[in-house]
């Protein structure tokens, strides 16, 4: 599947969403490390770079590691909220174009429910109503 045909897979609000979050360049900056942190790429590094550090930098009880693993928590939880306040601004701005949509459609059904009724009231009445000068003969050739 080629980008655009997944951008048209797309629903529009999202879209929408992704526009204005790729207009910023802290937001693109926060989604492209949300990205990579959420990889197992991340995980293999991180799996590496501690062990390396535990085996060959520190000999103590590793106070430097616990530190920059401590820091590097707090900002990943960080990203994560980011990550989920994204999550969110995409929710709401779906369900704003989908209530739209569904309000445009709505009025659309109601305005195609009056016109079926109009004709189907003049058929009925050109089909059902008895003719009026039918009526009229009838009673006029009856009485003497």
């Amino acid at each position: 599947m080629t980008v655009t045909q997944r951008t048209k897979a797309l629903h529009p609000a999202l879209l929408a969403e992704a526009e204005r979050r790729s207009a910023k360049v802290q937001l693109r900056v926060a989604d492209a490390i949300t990205a990579f942190a959420g990889s197992m790429n991340f995980v293999y590094l991180h799996a590496a770079v501690f062990a390396v550090w535990m085996l060959v930098l520190e000999k103590s009880p590793w106070p430097t590691l616990t530190l920059i693993v401590s820091l590097e928590a707090i900002f990943l939880s960080t990203f994560v909220m980011i990550g989920q306040n994204r999550q969110a601004a995409f929710q709401q701005a779906k369900a704003d174009h989908d209530f739209v949509e569904s309000e445009q459609e709505l009025h659309h059904n109601t305005e195609l429910t009056r016109l079926i009724h109009q004709l189907t009231t003049q058929i009925h009445a050109q089909l059902v109503a008895p003719p009026k000068s039918a009526s009229t003969t009838t009673t006029d050739e009856s009485s003497p």
